[in-house]
C-alpha cells in the first residue's frame, strides 16, 4: 500500500465531495457543449487526480490497484467523461512508460503525466484491427537514428487533447503476429503526425476521441518505451490487465449512482396512492441491481488485492471487466424503467448514463474478447 489507511480515507472523502458537490452539477453543462470546464480540469490538477497510479518519485500518488479502484468507485458516480480525460494519464496513457519505460522516459515525462501538464494518449486500435491487436497495420521502418512511421489509429481516447502517444507499430514486416511490434513516445507536434476532427459518439460527450494519422512520422531511436523492439504487444497486454481493473470499478461506481438516482426517484413518485418504491415490482429491479453492484464491487476489490500480491490477474482482470460492464447497462436499462417515462427524458440525466455506459462493453477490449481471453486462461490452467 503506498498510504496508510487514515490518508486514503482523507484521499477518497476529498474526491467523494470533489466529485459529487463540483461535478455532478456540470453534468448537463458538459453534455451540452461537448467540453470540460478548463477551470474543473485545473481543479483536477490540484487535487493530483491526473497521478493516481503514477509512482511518487515522479510527482504522482504512486497508488495500489487496491487504493485505485477506491478512488475509482468514486469518480464513477459521474458523468464517464470526467474521469476519460484524467483516467487515460492514470491508465493507458503512462502505465507503458511507468512499466517498460528506460529511466530517461520516466523521468522525462511522468512528471508531465502525473502533474496534467500533458495529457497521455494509448494508440493500438486501427481501421482494421481492434480486438485482433496482434494485426495491426502500423509500421514502423528503421532509417539510422531514426523510425519512420506510418498508418492510422482509430477511436483514440483524448487524441485531441494529448500531448504524448504511446503508439503501437510493427518494426518487423516479416513477423505478422505479436513479437513484430513496438512500442512509440510520439510527441504531439511531430512532423507528420495528424489528429483528425472528434468523433460524434452515441455518448459520453466531452470526452473526445479521433483518428490519429501518421505519414512519414520521423521519431528518434529513442522513442521506443524500453529500447527494445519487438516487445510493444507484451506492454500493451500489462496496460490492459491495469486498464481494465479501473474501467470495472469505474462500472460499479456509475452502477451506485444509477441506482441512487432510480430509488430516489421511485420514493418520491407516487401512483395509486403511494410511492412506486412500495410495489414490489419495482423493488425487484432495485434489488436485483444491488445485488449486481456488490458482487461487482467485490470481484473488483478481490482482482486488485491479488494483483498487489504479485498474482497474475490477466483473467480476473477480464472478469471483472465482463461483469462489471454488462452489469452497469443492466443497472442502467432498469433505471429507466424504474423513472418511466421521466427515464427516456433529458431532463432526468439517467438516459445520458444510458448512452455512455454502453461503451464500457466496447473499449479496453470487448465482451466478447473478456470471454476468450477468460476461456482460454481456463484452458491453459487444465492442461498445465
Amino acid at each position: 500500500m503506498a498510504l496508510d489507511p487514515e490518508t486514503l480515507e482523507q484521499l477518497v472523502g476529498t474526491v467523494r465531495r470533489f466529485v459529487r458537490e463540483r461535478l455532478v452539477p456540470l453534468e448537463q453543462q458538459v453534455a451540452d457543449t461537448d467540453e470540460i470546464p478548463h477551470e474543473v480540469v485545473a481543479e483536477m490538477r490540484e487535487l493530483g487526480l491526473f497521478g493516481l497510479s503514477i509512482p511518487e518519485e515522479f510527482g504522482g500518488l504512486g497508488l495500489s490497484m487496491s487504493e485505485e479502484v477506491k478512488v475509482a468507485f468514486e469518480l464513477g458516480w459521474t458523468s464517464p467523461a470526467f474521469r476519460s480525460l484524467l483516467g487515460t494519464n492514470n491508465g493507458i496513457g503512462a502505465q507503458g512508460i511507468v512499466m517498460d519505460g528506460t529511466a530517461e522516459q520516466k523521468a522525462q515525462w511522468l512528471p508531465k503525466l502525473a502533474s496534467g501538464e500533458v495529457i497521455g494518449s494509448f494508440c493500438l486500435t486501427e481501421p482494421e484491427s481492434g480486438s485482433d491487436a496482434a494485426s495491426l497495420r502500423t509500421s514502423a521502418r528503421r532509417d539510422g537514428d531514426s523510425y519512420v512511421l506510418n498508418g492510422t489509429k482509430r477511436y483514440i481516447t483524448n487524441a485531441p487533447e494529448a500531448g504524448i502517444y504511446t503508439v503501437m507499430a510493427r518494426t518487423d514486416p516479416e513477423k505478422r503476429g505479436a513479437s513484430g511490434i513496438s512500442a512509440f513516445i510520439v510527441e504531439r507536434g511531430t512532423p507528420g503526425l495528424t489528429v483528425a476532427k472528434p468523433d460524434r459518439k452515441m455518448g459520453q460527450r466531452g470526452a473526445h476521441t479521433a483518428d490519429v494519422i501518421f505519414e512519414d512520422c520521423r521519431v528518434p531511436a529513442s522513442a521506443v518505451i524500453g529500447g527494445v523492439e519487438g516487445v510493444g504487444f507484451k506492454t500493451a497486454m500489462k496496460v490492459l490487465d491495469r486498464g481494465r481493473l479501473h474501467i470495472a470499478s469505474v462500472c460499479v461506481g456509475v452502477a451506485e449512482r444509477l441506482i441512487h438516482d432510480a430509488l430516489s426517484y421511485a420514493m418520491d413518485r407516487r401512483q395509486f396512492g403511494q410511492p412506486i418504491a412500495e410495489f414490489q415490482l419495482i423493488q425487484a429491479m432495485l434489488a436485483d441491481s444491488r445485488t449486481e453492484a456488490y458482487a461487482g464491487r467485490c470481484m473488483v476489490e478481490d482482482a486488485a488485492r491479488r494483483r498487489d500480491a504479485g498474482e497474475d490477474v490477466n483473467m480476473l482482470a477480464s472478469c471483472c471487466k465482463l461483469f462489471a460492464s454488462e452489469m452497469v447497462g443492466r443497472v442502467a436499462d432498469r433505471a429507466v424503467q424504474i423513472l418511466g417515462g421521466a427515464g427516456y427524458i433529458a431532463d432526468y440525466g439517467v438516459e445520458r448514463f444510458y448512452r455512455d455506459v454502453r461503451l464500457f462493453r466496447l473499449y479496453e477490449g470487448t465482451s466478447q474478447i473478456q470471454q476468450i481471453v477468460i476461456a482460454r486462461n481456463m484452458i491453459r490452467e487444465a492442461r498445465s
